[in-house]
C-alpha cells in the first residue's frame, strides 16, 4: 500500500466518522472534549481531585458516543476517563441543530 493509498483510506475513515457524528449529534445533550478524545453524552459527572499540589479530573459519561476513527463500536453505555489537563463540557443547544423554518430571501 502506497503512502497516497493510506492517506486516501484515512481521509475516507474521517469522512465516514464525520457523517456518523452529524447523524447522531441530535441524540445527545453534551459535547465533552478531553486531551485525548471527543465524546457526545447524555449524562456527565465531573470531579476534580487535588493530590499533592497536582490536579486531575475524573469524568464519568453515560449513554455516550466516542469520536474515534478506528473504534468499531462507538456507542458506549458508560465511559470513565481520567484527565490531567482541562476538560471542556458544553451543553448542546437543540435549536442549533435544527434547520431554519424559512430561508431568508
Amino acid at each position: 500500500m502506497s503512502a497516497e493509498d493510506l492517506e486516501d483510506y484515512e481521509a475516507e475513515l474521517e469522512l465516514q466518522l464525520y457523517r456518523e457524528y452529524r447523524d447522531v449529534v441530535g441524540l445527545f445533550t453534551y459535547v465533552v472534549e478531553t486531551e485525548r478524545r471527543f465524546y457526545l453524552a447524555n449524562s456527565v459527572d465531573l470531579k476534580a481531585h487535588h493530590d499533592s499540589g497536582d490536579v486531575y479530573f475524573e469524568l464519568t459519561l453515560r449513554d455516550a458516543w466516542v469520536w474515534d476513527t478506528y473504534r468499531t463500536a462507538r456507542f458506549v453505555k458508560q465511559v470513565h476517563v481520567l484527565s490531567f489537563k482541562d476538560v471542556n463540557i458544553e451543553e448542546i443547544a437543540k435549536s442549533d441543530l435544527e434547520p431554519p423554518s424559512s430561508l431568508p430571501r
